[in-house]
């Protein structure tokens, strides 16, 4: 079974925030696949839809910096390898609207990848990285202090950000897709 989780915050506030785009991303998935509603499974922490045998897609309800402990409940659960599951997230460290793909990795500050991390133990997880840097100072690291980054990524996008945003969910569906159907490599052969 291969598992794609969402990385958000789940209270409505949250919603719409560049911080829930691995929320939005899977959203979108549903949408385009005709999947039905989010169930809320409590004992996993999470709200789920089990699209086949071989794949479930997951949204934490367990806030950003806790979401390794609903990704591990499942995981467990469902005898899940590490390599098999996808972890959807915001990325400061690009620029809005890329998209990177890659398989482990350091945390670059992402305390929701920190946390699935430290739950399951490995970095050995697929990721797909969304942009939502920008130029005037919120990008990377080294260039900003945490408050502000933590402050950034829970505000809304702005209207002329629309527009990427929009052209990188689409983006990250087809990448969620590829590796699905063709693997890491092919994946990230495009995306990359």
């Amino acid at each position: 079974m291969r598992l794609i989780v969402g990385l958000g915050n789940p209270e409505e506030r949250f919603a719409g925030t560049r911080h829930n785009l691995g929320f939005l991303v899977l959203d979108e998935y549903r949408r385009k696949h005709n999947l039905g509603d989010w169930d809320v499974e409590k004992k996993f922490k999470a709200e789920v839809i089990k699209v086949s045998p071989d794949l479930m897609l997951i949204r934490p309800q367990t806030y950003m910096n806790n979401s390794g402990m609903a990704v591990s409940l499942v995981a467990n659960f469902f005898k899940i390898k590490p390599e098999d599951i996808i972890i959807v997230h915001d990325e400061l460290d690009l620029l809005l609207g890329k998209i990177k793909i890659r398989l482990g990795g350091g945390v670059a500050g992402h305390h929701g990848v920190e946390s699935v991390m430290e739950k399951l133990g490995t970095d050995q997880f697929m990721r797909v990285r969304l942009g939502i840097g920008n130029t005037q100072g919120f990008l990377g690291e080294h260039k900003i202090n945490s408050f502000k980054a933590e402050k950034f990524v829970v505000e809304p996008f702005i209207s002329s950000e629309t527009a990427k945003v929009k052209t990188m969910l689409k983006q990250a569906i087809k990448a969620l897709e590829l590796l699905l159907e063709k693997g890491l490599e092919k994946a990230q052969n495009q995306f990359n």
